[in-house]
């Protein structure tokens, strides 16, 4: 229990006496009492709290003496320990001791000072300081009582100014000085209440006259009074501009108070609790970390209703969902990837000879880092680009992603938005990567060719980074702003065309063409792949419901399709399908056979025929011709007529069908060429002169182009003026140049397979195409054609046309 110390009976014996302690007279020894914060005013009543050895020793002994009295002075510097007379201001205040509390951790005094005194020698250091001491009076000048009057009426006046705007000091203390009529008194009792430094008090108590004590003190008051006035502007200003917002922040900061002394949980405290261990648990690379903790450390500061607390929050939750060292581990048994690819898809081989390679190495090199190619599939639709990519991701064991691109046009969908933008996001490479949950996916971005630009920007350009191998390890999303590495991916693009494709982007990808399916091909990949697919989303059951015969197949292919890919031969076996999913409905038992005959119930009647063709060339004026286009190849027909001329005018040339400039230069190449060879090659004069000649390309609503219908157009024109006929089943195509030559062309697979696909079996074109041939067409196609290679006009006329007697007869 405290032990308290009463004073009650030394000071009703020292009344009696002497009268109270103010009119005692003060012993010239005092034990001297050190403060290290505050001054004591005459006057003034202050608690003190004593924790040092030598001080409680001092106060014990005056208890035990009866010697209440003490002089207090004020430390120099609050910081020594065991002070002398050199560390205390010669100017103090003798003080009263009216009541001690003794505490476990020291005593508690109440102690009021009666008056200055000036410390004038040590009389005793040890164990505490003893000094002499004597009263500090006033100089004896002569003083104006008028002016000190209206020095203590400003004081007064500014004082109560003050307390009026103070919010810290009570009211009762303007009270109290109103009562207090005697300057230097009123001029301590200010002193000491006014909240100023412990140097400016004792400033204030060294000024023993009273009119220098006051002019003092009015600096003090006249600066306080205006840094309040000054406060309270600010305060008016600022509280006029708070809003809604800043009350509510007041009042749940109100709401997180009380909820703490129920003992509820802090809001947000939960959550940010789960970041850092979330932080702590994943291994981010160090930029990234230095960011995610710096941003963890601003949202903990942050009330969870201000605004920037979601999209801190959501920038956090970004950073660490993503795999930063989290992958996949690759199937490197090369025997078991080749099963998948084939399983999957059926030819395709330099695509799978590509990755079965890039595996081979990598199971040579398993801690090298080794780059990641980037493939880019070009080819006409249906042919299995997308669905490759799936492939190859099962195949390798790898995640896959797939981001389409047609049509894309904002930059910010590839690097993402800024977090400065309402709803800000990364960008979608960012995002499928956080998908998969792992960093070394199969990337596919389809149909890269058909990005467009606008104001947004030009995704084009901002894939550039993302599909260079030397540069995307250190890809920065400008949402994340800190780099992610991309290096491990496996990036597969899809284009239908490689034109469109800018030279930059398209010089950081492996280019891997897939052109058409063979006849062959397509009717595997129905049998493999097709018709099982149609039968599980149809319901039907393969031999239970139905059958689907090989001539069946071949009959859509033939008459129903036409095209490089399967898309339109797995409607057409949907449709099948779904036809007999009505029979079945309607209370049909046997199960159904598709063969030829059934395909034309179902179907109706073939849309292409394969007598058109041969029906086609049967006079003289027609020429066979062979197109590539973004689908894939196709056969092209051209047609030439005469008419006579009008007047004695040259020859003149007329071109339909929507010919492009280049085409057009084509055919006026063929005409010079036929005009200036005609005794040659069996044309009359007479077919040359007062005519004029039409050609035309059939589907005169599609536009045409290119060089490689030179030799048709030339066959055309010479089969026209020499009334020889073209030979059937016969297809060409290649540059012509004007002194006869036959340049080579591109598309020869796509090509080749188009006229396979129409019943054409011998095809024409230059010598230098040969190796496209033998290198990119299949060997079951070539057994099926004949290949005639030539290096000037000459040899296609004599391959493709007939005769001139054959003809006429």
């Amino acid at each position: 229990m405290p032990e308290q110390i009463e004073d009650q009976e030394a000071n009703a014996s020292s009344q009696s006496e002497n009268g109270s302690p103010d009119e005692r007279e003060i012993p010239k020894a005092l034990s001297l009492l050190p403060l290290r914060e505050g001054v004591l005013f005459p006057g003034m009543v202050a608690p003190l709290h004593v924790t040092r050895e030598n001080v409680i020793t001092l106060i014990d002994e005056a208890a035990a003496k009866g010697n209440r009295y003490v002089a207090v002075a004020a430390l120099r510097n609050p910081d020594v320990e065991e002070p002398t007379l050199a560390d205390v201001h010669t100017i103090g205040t003798a003080a009263y001791i009216r009541m001690m509390l003794k505490l476990p951790d020291g005593i508690r005094l109440m102690v009021q000072g009666l008056e200055r005194v000036r410390v004038v020698r040590v009389l005793q250091e040890k164990p505490y300081l003893q000094v002499e001491v004597e009263t500090a009076t006033p100089s004896g000048a002569p003083v104006d009582p008028d002016s000190l009057e209206a020095m203590r009426r400003t004081a007064l006046e500014q004082f109560s100014r003050i307390v009026s705007l103070s919010s810290q000091l009570p009211d009762d203390l303007q009270t109290a000085a109103n009562s207090i009529s005697d300057p230097a008194a009123l001029a301590d009792f200010i002193a000491a209440n006014l909240p100023i430094s412990v140097a400016e008090k004792q400033t204030l108590l060294d000024a023993i006259d009273p009119e220098v004590r006051l002019k003092g003190l009015l600096v003090y008051l006249t600066r306080e009074a205006q840094m309040l006035e000054l406060q309270g502007k600010i305060q008016s200003e600022v509280s006029s501009e708070v809003g809604k917002t800043q009350r509510d922040y007041y009042l749940r900061e109100q709401l997180k108070a009380i909820q703490k002394e129920l003992g509820e949980a802090e809001p947000g405290a939960e959550e940010l609790a789960d970041l850092r261990q979330r932080l702590e648990a994943a291994e981010l690379p160090a930029e990234a970390k230095k960011e995610a903790e710096r941003e963890l450390e601003r949202l903990s500061k942050m009330p969870p209703q201000a605004a920037e607390y979601t999209v801190s929050r959501t920038y956090l939750d970004w950073i660490l969902s993503l795999p930063w060292n989290k992958g996949t581990e690759d199937r490197l048994e090369i025997p078991e990837v080749k099963r998948i690819l084939d399983e999957d898809h059926w030819g395709l081989e330099k695509i799978k000879d590509r990755l079965l390679e890039y595996l081979s190495v990598r199971r040579f090199r398993p801690d090298g880092r080794l780059r990641q190619p980037i493939l880019c599939l070009v080819g006409p639709p249906g042919v299995g680009k997308t669905s490759l990519g799936r492939s190859i991701a099962r195949a390798l064991g790898r995640e896959f992603v797939r981001m389409s691109l047609g049509g894309m046009r904002d930059e910010a969908e590839i690097r993402g938005h800024r977090r400065t933008y309402i709803g800000s996001m990364p960008g979608q490479i960012i995002q499928g990567i956080r998908r998969v949950e792992a960093n070394n996916p199969v990337f596919m971005l389809d149909e890269v060719d058909k990005i467009g630009m606008d104001f947004r920007g030009d995704p084009t350009s901002a894939l550039l980074e993302v599909l260079d191998p030397e540069q995307n390890n250190t890809f920065r999303d400008h949402y994340l702003d800190v780099p992610f590495d991309l290096s491990r991916i496996l990036f597969i693009t899809t284009a239908n065309l490689i034109d469109p494709i800018p030279g930059p982007l398209r010089d950081r990808m492996e280019v891997l063409e897939l052109s058409g399916y063979t006849e062959d091909e397509k009717l595997h990949i129905a049998k493999r792949h097709l018709v099982p697919k149609q039968l599980g989303e149809h319901g039907l059951k393969q031999d239970e419901h139905i059958t689907f015969e090989d001539s069946g197949l071949l009959a859509i292919l033939r008459g129903h399709t036409r095209e490089a890919g399967v898309r339109n031969l797995e409607r057409q076996i949907a449709a099948i399908c779904r036809k007999t999913a009505r029979e079945f409905a309607e209370g049909r038992t046997e199960p159904v056979r598709v063969d030829a005959e059934q395909v034309r119930r179902a179907l109706g009647s073939p849309r292409f025929e394969w007598e058109e063709l041969r029906d086609r060339v049967a006079r003289p004026g027609v020429a066979t011709g062979l197109a590539w286009t973004p689908v894939g190849g196709d056969v092209l027909l051209v047609e030439c007529a005469s008419m006579p001329a009008e007047g004695q005018r040259e020859m003149g040339l007329r071109l339909t069908g929507m010919l492009g400039d280049v085409m057009k230069e084509s055919a006026q190449i063929a005409l010079s060429w036929v005009r200036s060879h005609a005794s040659e090659i069996g044309i009359p004069p007479e077919a040359l002169r007062g005519k004029d000649l039409h050609l035309h390309v059939p589907a005169g609503a599609i536009p045409k182009d290119g060089p490689s219908a030179g030799i048709t157009l030339a066959t055309c024109l010479v089969s026209l003026l020499s009334g020889r006929l073209e030979r059937p089943e016969v297809a060409m195509t290649g540059e012509l140049t004007l002194t006869g030559r036959v340049l080579p062309v591109g598309g020869i697979k796509e090509k080749i397979l188009a006229a396979h696909r129409v019943g054409v079996k011998r095809i024409v074109l230059s010598e230098r195409n040969r190796k496209d041939v033998e290198e990119d067409v299949p060997e079951a196609v070539r057994k099926d054609l004949e290949f005639v290679f030539c290096a000037n006009l000459n040899q296609v006329l004599d391959a493709a046309l007939l005769p001139a007697e054959t003809s006429q007869a």
